[in-house]
């Protein structure tokens, strides 16, 4: 995994990739947005996000916004669990390298909006890995930043691992989604807004 994670890197110029980009920048531009399934339409009309990240089942897994390419909507299809369980999908390396990708394609210069289907587990995974995607180092401090905008961020572990390997990360992201400590409990969690890194 360890190779992979760096021929990524090489693919990919490296997880520092346009950390100046985010200064000077609209209100609601440079933004992660973390929301619920069934808010997530009203939020792509208010917010207007340039990319669209799902994850969700397939069979759960919604059309894409109007006004929004297709291509700019990336669908993550896993059960939110973290074993292996008869019947559901695993987040697997494969599920992340594409996120990765599909991250990078991503100028931090305009919103992005990412979603499960409480908004609470896979979504704040997700974002958490899309905040400090392109800040190594600064794993723990953009998970306090998280748990300080979502009491209720209940980061998928086996997703965080992934990205924490892929991303080469020697256990940091791990780390900082461990001292984000106990989430607070809610059905669904409201919409986030996770200012950047700079």
């Amino acid at each position: 995994m360890k190779a992979g994670a760096a021929s990524f890197l090489n693919r990919t110029g490296g997880s520092r990739l346009g950390c100046r980009e985010r200064r000077g920048t609209e209100t609601n531009s440079a933004m992660i947005y973390v929301c619920n399934l069934p808010e997530m339409p009203a939020h792509v009309r208010n917010l207007r996000p340039s990319h669209l990240v799902s994850l969700l089942t397939a069979a759960e897994q919604p059309p894409t916004p109007d006004g929004l390419a297709a291509d700019r909507h990336h669908r993550v299809e896993i059960n939110d669990i973290e074993q292996p369980r008869d019947g559901h999908v695993l987040p697997e390396a494969r599920h992340i390298v594409a996120l990765l990708g599909f991250l990078h394609g991503w100028q931090p210069s305009a919103p992005l909006l990412v979603h499960c289907f409480a908004g609470i587990s896979r979504s704040t995974a997700a974002a958490l890995i899309a905040l400090v995607f392109r800040h190594d180092g600064r794993e723990e401090e953009g998970a306090r930043r998280l748990r300080q905008v979502a009491p209720h961020a209940q980061p998928n572990r086996r997703i965080i691992a992934l990205a924490d390997d892929l991303l080469g990360r020697s256990g940091r992201l791990i780390a900082a989604r461990e001292a984000m400590g106990e989430a607070a409990m809610v059905p669904f969690g409201s919409l986030v807004r996770l200012d950047p890194l700079v």
